[in-house]
């Protein structure tokens, strides 16, 4: 019999259009011999619709206007229900579909940052993917800096901002920043992803406006030292098993990898495996496994390093939900791992079924 498999994609985040491509690249790797595949589309407004047109309407953002395919839907969150509710014929009627495990293809806040998985955990519905405290803790950059701090994970040199200190008193603020290490420094939104509102700043003035732009995307701001070296991500499979992956590298092939060189332009390169020592790989993976595990996570995550010339390996960030678009990182690690696409996505199915 075939499980109900039901896809979330979209999203009232900053990084919807990246869960545009991830899904694109998911729906048609899910065997349709093993699932009954339901779609949901989330709005960048937040509306959820039952969505059963075309891949390439939602390739082109078009998606949420195609009025034939789309009814309203919604998950009840009464635990054990396991109900998708899709609009029906007559206004505000509801038919119930019932769902086996959920697969969110959604990036970002209100996606990954335990806030989705607080409303899928009472449904009590299965799902992919971390649940609502290691989602949350992992998404705020600050949070897990510090969580991590306690079991001599290597870092950049950071201090943290909010939004409001920044706009009422800089002076104080660009002076604590500056102590931080010398220019340049990198400057993020602690709750973002997809490096959106990350910049690298080589003065006070460029400092300065840095923050207030990291601000504009989330009410705390985090300042780092430059760590120069490669770009080093480990996947990360299971549950209390947790696998890690052979590590990749990226070249970003621009001053750092940001939103466009990850999604619009064509100037990075990968490697598989990433161009280090086997010491170097080994280490990367041994501190992929354990962020992952002391954070809590489950069925997947990406874990980001930097390792320097001297082979010094830096934690940069953990993805609790990475992107599955056609050049991730994540699908192609396991692909060199061997896994098909197909297999990966039948693993995290079974990883979201075992508690």
């Amino acid at each position: 019999m075939k499980k109900s498999v039901l896809c979330l994609f979209g999203g009232k985040s900053t990084e919807y259009k990246v869960s545009l491509m991830s899904v694109c690249s998911v729906l048609p790797a899910l065997d349709t011999d093993k699932y009954d595949i339901h779609t949901v589309g989330i709005t960048s407004d937040g509306k959820w619709y039952s969505y059963t047109g075309s891949l390439d309407a939602i390739r082109d953002d078009t998606w949420h206007e195609k009025t034939d395919c789309l009814r309203r839907a919604m998950l009840s969150p009464s635990f054990g229900d396991g109900n998708l509710y899709v609009e029906g014929e007559t206004k505000n009627s509801f038919i119930p579909v019932h769902i086996d495990v959920i697969v969110p293809i959604v990036h970002g806040a209100y996606c990954e940052d335990g806030t989705l998985q607080g409303l899928l955990s009472m449904t009590g519905i299965p799902y992919v993917g971390p649940h609502c405290a290691a989602s949350a803790v992992a998404m705020d950059k600050m949070f897990t800096k510090l969580i991590l701090n306690n079991y001599d994970i290597p870092q950049a040199k950071s201090a943290f901002f909010t939004r409001a200190e920044i706009e009422t008193a800089p002076d104080e603020v660009l002076t604590r920043a500056e102590a931080v290490d010398s220019y340049p420094l990198f400057v993020k939104p602690a709750n973002a992803g997809s490096s959106i509102g990350v910049s690298k700043a080589s003065d006070r003035a460029e400092l300065l406006a840095a923050m207030r732009l990291a601000a504009s995307f989330d009410t705390k701001v985090i300042v780092e030292e430059c760590i120069v070296g490669r770009e080093v991500e480990c996947a990360v499979l299971g549950n209390e098993d947790a696998h890690p992956s052979i590590p990749g590298e990226i070249n970003p092939g621009s001053d750092f990898y940001d939103y466009d060189t990850k999604y619009i332009t064509d100037t990075s390169a990968d490697f598989i495996p990433a161009r280090i020592s086997e010491n170097a790989l080994e280490q990367v993976r041994t501190y992929a496994k354990k962020i992952y595990t002391v954070l809590g996570c489950r069925g997947l995550s990406r874990v980001d390093f930097f390792v320097t010339k001297e082979e010094r390996i830096v934690f940069n960030e953990i993805n609790t939900l990475p992107g599955f678009t056609q050049i991730s990182m994540y699908p192609k690690l396991w692909n060199y791992m061997g896994k098909t696409t197909a297999e990966l996505l039948d693993t995290l199915i079974e990883y979201a079924e075992t508690e």
